[in-house]
C-alpha cells in the first residue's frame, strides 16, 4: 500500500527532508535566513498542489534558486564590507532539521572554501556532494543542461579539494586540542598557546566594522599567540571564554556580561590548531545560541 501524497502546504513543509530544502547549505546561514524561509513557505501555500507532480522536487528547486539569488546579492554587499568576511556560524539549538544539515555536512572550514566558488558552482557542489542528487536532477533544478552541470560539478570539486584545509577526522582528538587551546587562551600564556598552535597558523577576524577586530589575517604561531595574549590582557571580569558546539564541532565562544560576543572556530590537524576563524560581528551571531 503506497502512502498518500501530501494534501496541504503544511504537510509538504513539515515532511520535507533536509535534501528537499537545501537552501541553508547552498547559501549558508545569515541573519536574513528566517525571512527567506518564510517567503518560500508562503509561496508554497499559494501553489495548487494538484498541479505539482512532486511537491518535494518543487520545494528543492524553489529553495535552491532562492539561495542562488541570495549568493549573487551577497557578493555585491561584500564589496563594501569592512575587513575580512566569514560565514555565519550555527549552534546546536534551534530548528534541528536545518541546523543538522548545516552542522553535519557544511562545517565552517568548508563554508570558507565554498565562498571562493561562484554561486552556480556552489549550488552544484552542495546538491551533488552533500545531498547526492544526480546530474540530471541538478540540471532540472537549476535549469541547465546535464553536460553543463557535469562540467561545473567537476570544476567545483577540484577547486574545493585543492583548497580545503587538512583536518582532524577524530572528533575526540579534535575536541581535546580545542580544550587545550581554551585553557591556553584563558590564561593568556604565550608559551602555552605556542604549544597548541601550528607554526603556520592563520587567524582571520570578522567584526564587520561594527566591533573591534583585526582588519587583516594574522599569520604565524608567534604573532597569533601574541595577538591572543594581548586580548586576554584587555579582558575584564565581564568576559569569559567557554566551549560550545558550533557547526557540529567543538569551538570556543567569548561571552561579555553572559551575552555571546564572539565565536572562535578552529581548524585542527596533527594535534595543532591550523586556523582560527573569529566571528565577532553581532549580526552574525544570532544562529549560535538559537
Amino acid at each position: 500500500m503506497t502512502a498518500e501524497p501530501p494534501r496541504t502546504a503544511e504537510e509538504v513543509w513539515v515532511g520535507a527532508r533536509p535534501a528537499d530544502r537545501p537552501g541553508l547549505p547552498v547559501a549558508g546561514v545569515d541573519h536574513r535566513g528566517r525571512g527567506r524561509r518564510v517567503r518560500v513557505y508562503l509561496r508554497l501555500r499559494r501553489v495548487d498542489l494538484a498541479t505539482v507532480g512532486e511537491p518535494a522536487a518543487w520545494l528543492t528547486t524553489v529553495t535552491t534558486r532562492a539561495a542562488l539569488d541570495v549568493l549573487r546579492s551577497a557578493r555585491v554587499r561584500r564589496e563594501a564590507y569592512v575587513g575580512p568576511w566569514l560565514p555565519e556560524p550555527v549552534g546546536a539549538g534551534g530548528d534541528p532539521g536545518e541546523h543538522a544539515a548545516a552542522a553535519a555536512s557544511v562545517d565552517l572550514a568548508l563554508l570558507v572554501v565554498l565562498e571562493t566558488l561562484s554561486p552556480l558552482e556552489r549550488a552544484v557542489f552542495v546538491l551533488r556532494e552533500v545531498f547526492a542528487h544526480d546530474h540530471a536532477t541538478i540540471a532540472a533544478i537549476l535549469g541547465r543542461s546535464e553536460v553543463a552541470v557535469r562540467q561545473t560539478a567537476r570544476r567545483a570539486r577540484a577547486h574545493v579539494q585543492a583548497r580545503r584545509p587538512r583536518f582532524e577526522p577524530d572528533p575526540a582528538r579534535r575536541e581535546e586540542v580545542v580544550r587545550r587551546f581554551l585553557a591556553a587562551a584563558t590564561g593568556g600564556s604565550v608559551p602555552a598557546l605556542l604549544e597548541v598552535l601550528a607554526e603556520d597558523v592563520v587567524l582571520v577576524s570578522d567584526g564587520g566594522g561594527v566591533v573591534s577586530a583585526a582588519r587583516r589575517p594574522i599569520t604565524g604561531a608567534g604573532r597569533v599567540a601574541g595577538f591572543l595574549a594581548g586580548l586576554v590582557r584587555l579582558a575584564t571580569d565581564r568576559h569569559r571564554l567557554r566551549l560550545l558546539r558550533v557547526n557540529g564541532h567543538a569551538a570556543v565562544v567569548l561571552e561579555e556580561d553572559a551575552a555571546l560576543a564572539g565565536v572562535y572556530a578552529l581548524d585542527v590537524a596533527d594535534g595543532r590548531v591550523t586556523a582560527i576563524h573569529v566571528i565577532r560581528n553581532p549580526a552574525k551571531l544570532g544562529a549560535v545560541l538559537r
